[in-house]
This record gives C-alpha cells, structure tokens and sequence, in this order.
C-alpha cells in the first residue's frame, strides 16, 4: 500500500478539505485528489463524499481512519529505529481543533528549535497503546475515567483546566443572558452528537450530567456544521463546547458562546508520558505546560470527581 496515498487520506480526513489537506502536506489540491482515488481504487472503496463544505468520510472512510493512523505510525517507528536520538518530538492532541493543540503550538512557538511531530488519536486506550509501545511520547487526555486506572509505568500531570460554555442560537431562551449556571440547564435540552461511550469525554459528560440533573442527547453522528446548522434555526436546542474548542460559523447564524458560572465546569487535561521514555524534549513539554497554566481562579468550578484521583496530577 502507497504510504503517501495513506498519509494523504489522513490528512483529507483531519482537515476535512482537500484544498487545506494540500496546503499541510505541501502538494497541489490535484495532486491530493489523485493519491485519493489511487487509494480508493486499490481498497475498491470510496473514502469521502464531496459536500458544500468540503471532504466527509464515508462508512468506509470512517472504518479505514484508524488503521491507515496505525500505519503510518509504523512507519514513523520504522525510522525512528535507524535514527534514534533525532527523531521528533511525537503528541498527541486527540483533535487539531480542540485546546491540547493550541497548548502545543504554543510549546513550539517558546522552543523553535525543539523538533516536533503532532498527532491525533481518538481514544485513551489508542493512546496508551501507542505510549507504551513507543510510537508517541506523550498525549493530552482527561484520566482516569471510572474503573480505567492508569496502567504501571504511565505517568500524568494535570496541565489544562478548560471552561465549559453554552453555544445556543440566537432564538434560544437563554441566549440573551451573560451567564448561566449548570443547574439552570436541566430541563433544556442539550444536544452533543458523536458521544462515544467509553471515551474520556462520554465519562465526562455522564458525570457532568449526573452532578447537576441535565438530560444530555448524543444521538445522531456528528457532521461537521451540522450541529451549528442546527443550533441557529432552534429555539430550543443548545450544546456544550469547550471554550478554546475552535468553531465557525457563518455571520448569519448568530450564535452565542455563554459562560457557566457558580460553578464553572472544567475539563481537565492532562499529560501523559511513558515514565522510561528517554526523549530529551519531554522534560521541557512538562515545564514549559506547568509554568504556562492559567493563574489559579478564585470562582467556584467543577471537575469529575475521578479527575482528580490521578496519580503525579497537578492540582491547581
């Protein structure tokens, strides 16, 4: 199998365009189309479906993600093994859009010349999987969820305590209000599609749920735009998202980003390393996370209570 075609069908998938997929790798947008029907051609699938807002994986597509991820993870150890010592710096931020990923950038942007390769896994066990064999150096996650204890010879420290806010339409009855507590939510209904069970963030929300009597929807998959689309004709559906979770939407739209307050739920996040991982830039990753945290808040907040049980965590 053609391990640029799979590189680039990764990419397509991540960025959800082929235009912007073409601009990350370097090459023309035809170059990018013709790896993409190389591939399909070879596996006698189509891997994406050409919408208005660009490239979204079909069932097929969906199913192929995580093992063209393992791939080219094989590949990265391949090499790693005849030039150990000068390989990159390898995370994993779980999403390109969400806050682990600006964390990151940030590192790059104090340390220029540390050397660094960013990847996206979906789950926590993907991801220890990946720490244990040596294919990453370190992940963004929320841990422990109930009953997951983190295995012997992972570490973790708490890095990132992330508000969580509203996102309503323009006609929802909260839309027009600076502030609104977790408790004021019950009642209304909360739509979150693409919840997957057994992830960090489906034990987040369940225990989100569960602390203050909201009636979360995860039914439905969770299209890009779609829940934005839908969120800006209702009157009476809203959403929770991250604060530095990245969105767009068009103008017209008018959405609301609404701070919950007394108290604020955060999501937290922490690092995880292999402990007999020697990469000489991980000790600089920890530092450079724990002197740049947000200043501890004097408001009340709120985090699951198995968030904070983790062994070396960090507490604010």
């Amino acid at each position: 199998m053609d391990l640029t075609a799979v590189r680039t069908f990764v990419a397509v998938a991540d960025s959800g365009q082929f235009q912007e997929a073409a601009a990350v790798l370097g090459v023309t947008q035809q170059a990018v189309s013709k790896r993409i029907a190389a591939l399909e051609r070879e596996l006698g699938v189509r891997l994406f479906t050409r919408t208005a807002r660009g490239a979204e994986p079909t069932v097929d597509g969906r199913a192929f993600l995580p093992p063209a991820r393992e791939l080219l993870l094989a590949e990265e150890r391949a090499a790693a093994s005849v030039r150990r010592g000068r390989r990159p710096l390898r995370v994993d931020v779980v999403g390109s859009r969400l806050a682990p990923a600006a964390l990151l950038r940030a590192f790059h942007e104090a340390h220029p010349d540390l050397a660094l390769d960013v990847v996206t896994l979906f789950d926590v066990e993907s991801a220890l999987t990946a720490l244990r064999s040596g294919a990453i150096d370190a992940s963004f996650r929320a841990v422990a969820m109930p009953g997951r204890p983190l295995p012997r010879g992972i570490e973790a420290v708490r890095v990132y305590d992330e508000p969580v806010q509203l996102l309503t339409g323009p006609g929802h009855a909260l839309a027009g209000r600076s502030s609104v507590t977790p408790a004021e939510l019950a009642g209304h209904r909360i739509w979150i599609p693409g919840i997957v069970e057994g992830t960090e963030w489906a034990a987040y929300y369940a225990s989100l749920a569960a602390a203050f009597g909201l009636a979360i929807d995860s039914s439905g998959p969770n299209f890009s735009g779609a829940l934005q689309d839908a969120l800006a004709g209702s009157a009476t559906l809203a959403t929770l998202v991250s604060e530095r979770t990245g969105l767009v939407w068009p103008d017209s739209h008018g959405l609301r980003r609404i701070p919950l307050t007394d108290p604020t739920p955060h999501y937290p996040h922490s690092l995880l390393w292999a402990t007999a991982n020697p990469h000489p830039a991980l000790p600089a990753l920890r530092t450079h996370l724990l002197e740049s945290r947000p200043p501890r808040t004097v408001a009340r907040t709120w985090t699951p209570g198995w968030a904070e049980t983790v062994r070396g965590v960090f507490r604010p």
